[in-house]
Parts: C-alpha cells; sequence; structure tokens
C-alpha cells in the first residue's frame, strides 16, 4: 500500500493556484500553411471528431510521474497541468499560395483522401491570408497573395493588424512558424536592440526577414513565439529584449523530428559508454516543398548549421579529445520530388571503442515528415500557452525548458543549449513538477535503501 504524499508548502501551493486557468479560445496563428500546418489542423480535427490518437504528442498522450516510484502517482500531463483542451483551439494564419487549408492540404499529399474528404468542410473554412514574403529570402518560392507596403514597418504592422482582428474573436493568442527554411543570416547591428531592431524596419535593413518581422508583431501583441524553421528569428538580443519587455515567451527553433531526432537519441548513448566517433556521415532525400526550398544553396545553410551544432554540443570534444576531437560531421540534404513527404534520413556513424577498433553503424530512417511535426507543433502550442499564463515563466523571455522538440535549442547568454533527448526531456517534466509544486525528480533513489 502506497504512503499518501506529504502536503505541499503553502509557497507551492500558491505557484500553482497563481497559473491563469485556460478558459476560453485559444487562437493560433501560423505563418506558412503548407504541409506540417495542414497537417496540424486537420489531424487537431480530427482527433476532437474521435477519428484518430494523439499518437506523437507529448501533451496529449505522455504521462509524468509524482513523487517516489512507490507512490504510484503518473498521471496524464493533460490533466496534471492546466492546458488548453483540443476543443477551444481556433486556427488562423498566413500564407503566399491562394485557396483554402483543403486544397493546401491535397497540395502537400501527406494526408490520404479519404481522411481528408472527412475533415473536408473544416479545412476549407479556413482561408490564409495574404502574407509577408520577400523572395530574396527564399528563392526558390515565387509568392502569388502577398502584402504590399511602403517599407518593412508598414507590413509588420499589417501584420499586427491582422493579429487584432484576430484579438476579437479569441481569449488567448500563440504564433508559430511553420513557413520555409530562409537564406543564412548572421547578426549584425540592427539585431542588437530593441532601438535599433525598430529603426531598421523603417529603413528596410536587409537584415530583417519576413520570419523576424512575424515574431516582433506578435511580441508587440504579447503573444508567445515559436519557430519551426531554422531562420535566424527570435534567437537575436532585440527580439529577446522584446520578449522579456512584453511578457511574451520565446524558445528555440526548428522543429526536432527525424534525424537529428535520432542524432540526439545516439550521440548520448556513444557519450555515456565512453565510445569515440571518427565520423558521422548524414544525408536526407525528400520531395516536398521544404526540399524545393533547400535546394538553394542560401537556404540549405542556414539548415545546416542548426543540424551540425548538435553532435558537437552533445559530445563536447574539448572534454573529451580522445573519443570527439577529430570527429568528422558531414550533412547533406538531396531534393528528390518523387518522395513527396516521405523522406528518407540516412546515416554511416564510424565509431570506436576498446583499444581504439573501430566499429560502424547504419541507420536509414524512411519517416514522413509533417507527420512527426505536427505533433511538436501541437505541443509547442499549448506548452507557450501555459507559459504565457504561468508568473514562474512567462517573464523569462526563453523558454529553455522547450528544448526538448527543436534541432537549435535556444538559452540564456553564456549558457551553452542542452541538446541531449534525454535531459532535455527531463528538464521538461521539471519545470512542469516545479510550477505545479511537486518535488523534482532526481532519479537518485538512495531513499528506497535506507533503514
Amino acid at each position: 500500500m502506497s504512503t499518501p504524499p506529504a502536503a505541499k508548502p503553502a509557497s507551492a501551493a500558491q505557484d500553482a493556484a497563481a497559473i491563469k486557468p485556460a478558459t476560453g479560445k485559444l487562437g493560433v496563428m501560423i505563418p506558412g500553411m503548407g504541409a506540417v500546418a495542414t497537417t496540424l489542423i486537420a489531424g487537431v480535427e480530427a482527433i476532437r471528431r474521435g477519428f484518430a490518437k494523439p499518437i506523437g504528442s507529448t501533451t496529449q498522450m505522455a504521462t509524468i510521474r509524482l513523487g517516489k516510484r512507490t507512490d504510484a502517482r503518473s498521471p496524464l500531463i493533460k490533466e496534471f497541468i492546466p492546458l488548453a483542451d483540443l476543443n477551444d483551439l481556433v486556427f488562423t494564419g498566413w500564407d503566399i499560395f491562394g485557396g483554402n487549408l483543403y486544397d493546401a492540404a491535397k497540395t502537400a499529399q501527406v494526408l490520404d483522401r479519404d481522411q481528408l474528404e472527412q475533415m473536408r468542410p473544416f479545412l476549407e473554412s479556413i482561408e490564409p491570408l495574404p502574407a509577408v514574403f520577400d523572395q530574396h529570402y527564399v528563392k526558390r518560392l515565387t509568392g502569388q497573395k502577398v502584402k504590399t507596403g511602403k517599407n518593412k514597418c508598414d507590413l509588420a504592422n499589417q501584420i499586427r493588424n491582422d493579429i487584432a482582428e484576430f484579438k476579437t474573436k479569441t481569449d488567448r493568442q500563440v504564433m508559430i512558424w511553420c513557413g520555409s527554411t530562409e537564406i543564412y543570416l548572421e547578426q549584425t547591428a540592427v539585431h542588437q536592440t530593441l532601438e535599433a531592431f525598430e529603426q531598421g524596419l523603417v529603413d528596410n535593413d536587409p537584415g530583417i526577414s519576413p520570419s523576424m518581422m512575424y515574431a516582433w508583431a506578435a511580441l508587440k501583441e504579447g503573444i508567445p513565439f515559436a519557430n519551426g524553421a531554422p531562420n535566424l528569428t527570435v534567437d537575436i538580443p532585440a527580439l529577446q529584449e522584446l520578449s522579456k519587455k512584453m511578457n511574451a515567451p520565446i524558445c528555440g527553433k526548428d522543429f526536432k523530428t527525424g534525424q537529428t531526432f535520432i542524432k540526439t537519441v545516439l550521440a548520448p548513448a556513444f557519450k555515456v559508454r565512453n565510445l569515440g566517433v571518427a565520423g558521422w556521415y548524414s544525408t536526407n532525400i525528400l520531395g516536398n516543398r521544404d526540399g524545393e526550398v533547400l535546394d538553394d544553396p542560401d537556404s540549405f545553410k542556414t539548415k545546416e548549421v542548426s543540424k551540425l551544432g548538435v553532435l558537437e554540443h552533445i559530445f563536447q570534444p574539448e572534454l573529451h579529445p580522445d573519443l570527439y576531437k577529430d570527429l568528422y560531421h558531414k550533412v547533406r540534404i538531396n531534393y528528390y520530388p518523387p518522395r513527396g513527404d516521405n523522406k528518407e534520413g540516412w546515416d554511416n556513424i564510424d565509431i570506436f571503442g576498446w583499444l581504439g577498433y573501430p566499429m560502424q553503424l547504419k541507420v536509414d530512417f524512411l519517416c514522413r515528415d509533417s507527420i512527426l511535426a505536427a505533433p511538436l507543433a501541437l505541443d509547442l502550442i499549448l506548452f507557450m500557452d501555459l507559459a504565457a499564463r504561468t508568473p514562474l515563466l512567462r517573464g523569462l523571455g526563453i523558454q529553455e525548458w522547450l528544448s526538448f522538440y527543436f534541432k537549435d535549442p535556444d538559452s540564456a547568454p553564456g549558457v551553452y543549449p542542452e541538446h541531449d533527448l534525454f535531459i532535455q526531456h527531463i528538464k521538461l517534466k521539471n519545470t512542469l513538477r516545479h510550477i505545479m509544486g511537486e518535488d523534482l525528480i532526481t532519479h537518485l533513489g538512495l531513499d528506497y535503501y535506507g533503514d
């Protein structure tokens, strides 16, 4: 028979009670309503109507252990913390192509026709707004339904006007970027302060991309912003400053879906067993719009930088030179139209063990890009809304506890990002325990073996 958990201190109970309840409608705003967005939205509707289960979603399917293992307290996460109900989600967004979401989902060819037909009236009821788009930043796409304005400030304020209109129909809002990968940008003076950034909007500074304009508009409206692509967006001092000023949470970038997800599983295993890695070659073939965009070298570099940082941060070669100092890491992405959204990620890993003897591991992951991304997007929407309602989190700016979802997690200045999937998972769940006034789980376990 388990021992009842001890009563929590009053301060812990007060922290949990301070979280605002998830009442009313949660508005979800998505720049880029293509394969990932339509798969997410159609999936949410299918789940709401009882046609499918939310497979892959931590917020919907995972449990969380509370207290000791012997306490037998492991509720579903969605029953432990005050998350928005899926029935309360309302969707809108922007896209550079015409048509409603049923048309967009047919074009994406992720979901089968019979499944789409079940949700057809719902998907047809959502038509994206004209988008802010500049082909300089995404060379392989041509905008067909785009906003025009006298400068970037005007365009960003048009986004704010769209947000203001959506606010009249919903009670809270979250924005999540599901648009294409923009060209590689490095930080310049315009990114260093909010004042410089806002002047840069007026001056049409080339360092300000469309994704930054969406992020600025959201944060100015006090709305959390998450980034599903590897673009330089909120990971600049100017927008981090705005995030804190407006109590509007931000997080990392680039959904950790396929190949990089596997890397953040395997690399920690090699590291904890002190096995060396001489080389890690990764290649991908995919034929969706993402693959077409990444066929441009400038957009590919943005993705490459995001994917390359994972192993360096996990292996820490400066601390383990005998094992990882000479690691050769290569990443390739190849556009191959016949595959569509069904991506193949192939890895060749050259490792070495006792006395330096070489070994190899081959991984061939035949995955579905948007099927893996959609539940991550759902979790981020719900968790970012939670963060905005939680006094302990909303003023932090960067939500490092959501690193679990990103290839390129963000972290405080001077703090290296955590890429190990399992450490990220512990960080996420401990944050949930913390805001709800529960004890953190250390996995020490010695108290089970005392007198």
